[in-house]
């Protein structure tokens, strides 16, 4: 085939002197970044995420978020590129809002951090594996320690409709907080009183524990009920 093309271009003065099908050496290297991208991401998204949320459909925006983000920074030959370019990726990520429900702020945190986790192993070219596993590694421990209780103990808190509104004066503090650890069986830190229905003897309490199991995502909170507002 090359000859025959060869003999066609000549007549017009010119030649094809190879064809260059595979980059061995740089195929085999963007196979091995991305493994290393994917394996860490995976980990945290496995490890560290899922365990607690439980939400089957971040896991899979987070690995399709991970492959995307990575193959678009190595392909566009990410150790070229300037970095506002990377962090223009943040910026186009600031202003997201997906149209069916608001992004919860552990999602969000997770979805910058895979951004950023994917960012660095697509543009770091220049850095051995070595150095770009270590590099990983750091990712991975600094999750670990945000999501274990070394730091921070973790405290969830949940709305309780409370009905024995005898009980919430200042002075009988005291008694709400040992009836509603009675009640609900854990460990209660602190209490918040809200709106208080009279004719029904209900309020509606926001109450502070530290759970001894570990939290689905379930119980926090994160503004009151509309219709209590």
């Amino acid at each position: 085939m090359l000859t025959l093309l060869n003999g066609i271009l000549a007549a017009a003065g010119g030649t094809i002197q190879s064809i260059d099908w595979i980059d061995a050496p740089a195929l085999v290297e963007m196979l091995c970044r991305f493994l290393l991208n994917i394996v860490m991401v995976w980990i945290v998204v496995h490890f560290f995420y899922y365990p607690k949320s439980r939400r089957r459909d971040y896991y899979f925006t987070f690995l399709l978020f991970a492959v995307s983000i990575f193959m678009l920074i190595y392909l566009m030959d990410g150790a070229k590129m300037k970095i506002g370019a990377a962090l223009g990726l943040f910026a186009v990520f600031g202003i997201i809002r997906y149209r069916t429900e608001s992004v919860p702020i552990r999602e969000m945190t997770y979805l910058f951090f895979l951004v950023a986790l994917s960012v660095v192993n697509g543009m770091a070219q220049k850095l051995s594996i070595a150095e770009l596993a270590a590099a990983n590694i750091i990712f991975v421990i600094a999750v670990s320690l945000a999501e274990s209780n070394l730091l921070a103990k973790h405290v969830s808190c949940k709305y309780v409709r409370y009905d024995n509104i005898a009980l919430i004066t200042p002075e009988r503090r005291a008694d709400m907080i040992a009836d509603l650890e009675k009640r609900l069986g854990v460990k209660v830190i602190n209490v918040e009183v809200g709106s208080i229905d009279f004719l029904k003897d209900c309020a509606l309490i926001k109450v502070y524990y530290q759970s001894l199991e570990k939290s689905n995502g379930m119980d926090d909170v994160a503004k009151l009920p509309r219709h209590y507002s």
